[in-house]
């Protein structure tokens, strides 16, 4: 069972949370894999919901990559929920820690996720701490990017239709470094 830490609202309107648990078992609209651009679901999180979904995720994400070609930070692909509570899957592609742009690159990963979920006209989605996993990327700085990125994207689109934003961190030294960056944010 994912447990809610802290939520806010934000000034627009939506209801920004943090919350301890598992992606899979999210019933948001939505959940984000962190995905690589040929969208081969191995392992960490994607692992996880490519196998929490069946094969269909895996089935879907290839027929994407077929048609569009390999996925960019800015462009998510997305696919359905598979056999997981969600309707859709966002796979956003983070990028790996060191490379040239990678704060910028982080940015339009999230925001592309929330436009996505936008065009799709859903109201609530879940995002992992994308790229903080295998591609080394370090929390409290993802932290800051991700929730200073979702804050932005809702002051510029006052015409939003998702009413909530879910971060679903895994383990506890990820929601510490979320904890601190969103009380830093918040609280100041």
């Amino acid at each position: 069972m994912n447990t809610l830490l802290i939520e806010t609202v934000l000034s627009c309107g939506p209801t920004f949370q943090l919350v301890q648990g598992d992606i899979t078992t999210e019933t948001t609209e939505a959940i984000v894999n962190a995905a690589n651009e040929s969208l081969k679901h191995g392992a960490g999180v994607a692992g996880a919901i490519s196998q929490g979904g069946g094969p269909d995720i895996q089935t879907e994400s290839d027929a994407w990559v077929r048609k569009h070609g390999p996925v960019s930070h800015a462009e998510p692909a997305w696919t359905s929920g598979g056999r997981l509570p969600c309707r859709y899957v966002i796979h956003a592609v983070g990028p790996v820690w060191g490379d040239p742009g990678s704060d910028e690159d982080l940015a339009a990963a999230v925001t592309g996720c929330l436009r996505v979920a936008d065009e799709l006209g859903l109201e609530s989605i879940s995002l992992p701490a994308i790229s903080t996993g295998i591609f080394g990327f370090p929390k409290e700085r993802a932290a800051g990017i991700i929730v200073k990125t979702v804050q932005n994207y809702f002051k510029t689109k006052s015409n939003s239709g998702i009413k909530v934003i879910r971060l679903v961190l895994y383990d506890a030294s990820t929601v510490t470094a979320f904890l601190k960056v969103w009380h830093d944010h918040f609280d100041a």
